[in-house]
């Protein structure tokens, strides 16, 4: 065990070279590896290094800035050098680099960018965990956004890496360090908060100037690679959200054996928002997913699944145990589990967890009222039922299935009725 410890401490060096180059036609694009000279755990000697090692500690990994050429392919411009956020991080921004960055950090903090970019409009928190978001919402300032980010999935924000879009004040400082994060990136760190932070000597803060920028980031494409067991590389266009604004949702309608069917109940202005939020959330989570989103946060995420009703019934599954949790933690200062455990040894009074299971369950775990959110289109009305259940109040799906006239129909026979907008494209992310 000792040994295994010992693997998670190291930090691992890299024979990757210091720059590649990557030619598509006669274009070519340039890319140097980012590095960091940072104190060395124990003796505090400084040490170049970029990655602390890849997704797991016996890999190699690098990490690369775009710093040289312009790729025009088809008539679309992909992203210029110049427009770094992960890859450009610098020394001055490394604030605290913790047990030194590795390539999972890294690729959370991508990804929370990735959605972040879409929630530019009001102060936003994002909590990602493996490269899917735990929480995310809007609040009234940063510590409230962060507070309901957290209390949406406090399990799974455990050691999770925090985004947020405004300036990281004291009064969120201190709510972060009450937990165990491994990343906190902010576009800034107000006088005092930094130094709340360090108390957690293991905690990467790091500051991304161009956070105040992200919005313009949703018009750029650049270029994905997925590399294959036999060596090959399969290339593709980034993805492009298409939906900006409510007007751009599409009627929930289709024909069927020469029949009209359509969504009877308009979205009001509130499930038109949390349609727009829960829809650009979308935009990170592995596919096949459905969360349920309500009141501008998450209150259930279900991703990577091979059915869409196995999702949609894990993310209530997961709504119901984090209101649960939450519950108990405002109620008694622990997690449900830890309660649940003290109260099977006879060391608490398991009639209280029995009031928070009845809470959980009169509430539906907070998902009466919620907006469903699909990420592809529901091949049967199951997945659909699975939500309107649980008292969801409208749907947000690309449509374009063979069955669509059934998942409408389902909304319609609802009581009450749910409405449903279709967003006109699939949001996979593989």
């Amino acid at each position: 065990m000792s040994e295994l410890k010992k693997m998670y401490r190291t930090i691992m060096d890299d024979n990757f070279p210091d720059d590649m180059t990557i030619k598509f036609g006669g274009q070519a694009l340039v890319y140097k590896k980012r590095t960091w000279k940072i104190p060395n755990e124990k003796t505090g000697e400084l040490i170049e290094k970029g990655l602390r090692y890849g997704e797991n500690p016996d890999q190699q990994a690098a990490l690369y800035e775009l710093v040289s050429g312009n790729l025009i392919l088809g008539n679309c411009q992909y992203i210029n050098p110049g427009s770094g956020l992960v890859s450009s991080i610098a020394e001055e921004d490394m604030i605290q680099a913790g047990k030194h960055p590795g390539k999972i950090n890294m690729t959370d903090l991508d990804n929370a960018l990735n959605i972040m970019k879409y929630l530019m409009d009001k102060p936003a928190a994002v909590i990602l965990k493996h490269n899917n978001p735990c929480g995310a919402a809007y609040g009234k300032d940063i510590a409230d956004a962060y507070n309901r980010a957290n209390m949406a999935d406090r399990i799974a924000a455990f050691g999770g890496c925090l985004v947020v879009n405004r300036a990281m004040d004291i009064k969120t400082a201190e709510m972060v360090n009450a937990n165990y994060l491994e990343v906190v990136a902010a576009p800034d760190f107000e006088e005092g908060a930094v130094e709340i932070l360090a108390k957690r000597k293991n905690l990467r803060i790091i500051r991304v100037k161009k956070i105040d920028e992200l919005s313009k980031y949703r018009d750029f494409r650049f270029v994905e690679f997925k590399s294959l067991i036999d060596g090959g590389i399969i290339v593709q266009q980034s993805p492009m959200n298409r939906i900006r604004t409510k007007n751009d949702f599409l009627p929930a309608k289709t024909i069927y054996k020469g029949r009209e069917y359509i969504a009877e109940r308009a979205p009001t202005d509130r499930e038109y928002e949390d349609m727009l939020f829960g829809w650009n959330v979308e935009q990170g989570i592995t596919s096949n997913s459905v969360i349920y989103v309500k009141d501008g946060v998450t209150v259930g995420i279900g991703t990577g699944e091979q059915d869409r009703v196995g999702v949609a019934e894990i993310a209530v599954f997961k709504a119901y145990t984090k209101y649960a949790d939450a519950l108990c933690f405002k109620k008694c200062g622990i997690p449900y589990k830890t309660f649940e455990l003290e109260a099977e040894q006879g060391k608490r009074d398991r009639k209280l967890l029995n009031e928070i299971d009845e809470e959980t369950k009169r509430n539906k775990g907070g998902l009466i009222g919620s907006v469903m959110v699909s990420d592809a289109f529901f091949p049967f009305r199951d997945g659909i039922d699975a939500g309107i259940k649980q008292g969801v109040a409208a749907v947000v799906q690309p449509g374009g299935s063979e069955r669509d006239f059934e998942v409408i129909e389902a909304c319609n026979e609802a009581e009450p009725k749910v409405a449903m907008v279709f967003t006109g494209q699939r949001a996979f992310k593989h």
